[in-house]
């Protein structure tokens, strides 16, 4: 699936510190061995629904991502960025190994 990031998400994660690369992302889809989750949080919710996981680069840094499934196949990331313990924690209570 292709991975589309706008120009305006691109110069937010490039802000991050450390920053995010669209590379450092693709790997997180690469490595993910867990279900998406659904942001079900009123002020988030997007159609179509926004969508994450957390997973590892393939240097070990663990990324929480954010993104849409497009109609057209391709995924529109929303943000990307290192998860706190709490994020964590509900991935893994919450998500399926696949």
């Amino acid at each position: 699936m292709p991975t589309i990031i706008s120009s305006e998400i691109r110069s937010k994660l490039a802000m991050k510190r450390p920053p995010v690369s669209q590379e450092e992302i693709e790997q997180c889809f690469e490595t993910r061995d867990r279900s998406f989750l659904e942001d079900t949080r009123d002020d988030h919710r997007t159609t179509p629904p926004s969508l994450w996981f957390i997973s590892d680069t393939y240097r070990g840094r663990l990324l929480k991502v954010v993104f849409i499934k497009r109609q057209d196949g391709n995924i529109a990331i929303k943000t990307a960025y290192d998860p706190n313990e709490d994020e964590i924690y509900i991935y893994r209570k919450f998500s399926v190994p696949l």
